[in-house]
C-alpha cells in the first residue's frame, strides 16, 4: 500500500512543484536525464544478469511489438476512412501503440507485482518498447509527417541510448551466467530505487490539461484503444493459441 501511496504523493508533488516561484521551470528535463543516464542503466544492471532467460520471456516481449502494429492497423484505417490528417493518425499510432513503460510503468509494476514483476517490465522496455520506438516509431514519425526516415539517425538512437547499452550488456553476463560482486549490485539496486520518485516528480511536473481542447475526442479513442481493446486482444489471444494461465 505504501507504494501506491508514494506514486500518488510524487505525482501531486511534482504539480506543486510547477507553481513554486524559486523551482526551475526547466527541471523536469534535468530528472529525466538523471533516469536516462544512471537510474534506468542502473535498474538494468541489477536485475537482468538474475532473469531466467526461456521461451516464456517472449509473451511480454511480443507485447510490444504485436501492440505497435495492431495500434497501426487500427489507426491507419479508422483515419483514412474518416478523412482525418496524417499527423492525426501518425500521434494516434504513436501515443496508443507505445507506452510510457519505464517512467510511469517501472513503478507501477513495482508498487503492485514487486521485483518479480519489475524483471518482466525492463523486458518489455528495453528490447520490446524502446527498439520499437526507435525503429517503427521513428519511420512511422517520419512517414506521416513527409519526412524521410534515416536508416543512420534510426541505428545511432538505438545503440547510444545509455538503457539500452546497459541491457546489451547485462544480457551477455547474463548468458554467462556471471553477476556483478555484491557491494556493486547494492550500489545499482539504491540508483535504480530512485527511479520511482523521481520519475513520478518529473512526470508531474510536466503535467498540464487543457480543458478548452479540442482533443479530448480523440484521446478517448486513444486511452479506449490501449486500455480495453489492446488487453482484449492479448488475453484472447494468448489463451486461445498458446493455453497460457496466470
Amino acid at each position: 500500500m505504501e507504494n501506491i501511496i508514494l506514486i500518488f504523493f510524487c505525482l501531486l508533488l511534482g504539480i506543486i512543484l510547477q507553481r513554486a516561484k524559486d523551482f526551475p521551470i526547466n527541471s523536469y528535463k534535468t530528472l529525466n536525464q538523471f533516469i536516462i543516464y544512471v537510474a534506468l542503466p542502473a535498474l538494468v544492471l541489477f536485475y537482468i544478469p538474475k532473469i531466467k532467460i526461456n521461451s516464456t520471456l517472449l509473451f511480454p516481449l511480443g507485447i510490444a511489438w504485436i501492440g505497435f502494429i495492431l495500434s497501426f492497423i487500427f489507426f491507419y484505417f479508422i483515419g483514412k476512412r474518416l478523412g482525418w490528417s496524417n499527423k492525426l493518425i501518425g500521434c494516434l499510432i504513436l501515443t496508443a501503440g507505445l507506452g510510457n513503460t519505464s517512467f510511469v510503468g517501472f513503478p507501477i509494476i513495482q508498487a503492485l507485482y514487486g521485483d518479480e514483476g519489475l524483471k518482466t517490465a525492463i523486458i518489455i522496455d528495453q528490447p520490446g518498447t524502446f527498439v520499437v520506438l526507435t525503429t517503427f516509431g521513428i519511420i512511422t514519425a517520419t512517414f506521416f509527417s513527409r519526412g524521410k526516415p534515416s536508416f543512420r539517425l534510426i541505428m545511432s538512437k538505438m545503440l547510444l541510448f545509455p538503457p539500452f547499452v546497459a541491457t546489451v550488456f547485462a544480457c551477455i553476463l547474463n548468458l554467462l551466467n556471471v553477476d556483478f560482486p555484491i557491494e556493486l549490485q547494492s550500489v545499482f539496486q539504491k540508483l535504480g530505487s530512485t527511479i520511482t520518485p523521481i520519475a513520478l516528480v518529473a512526470v508531474g511536473l510536466q503535467l498540464t490539461i487543457d480543458r478548452r481542447s479540442k482533443h479530448w475526442g480523440f484521446l478517448a479513442l486513444g486511452l479506449f484503444f490501449k486500455l480495453m481493446i489492446t488487453p482484449a486482444f492479448f488475453i484472447f489471444f494468448i489463451k486461445l493459441f498458446f493455453m497460457v494461465k496466470g
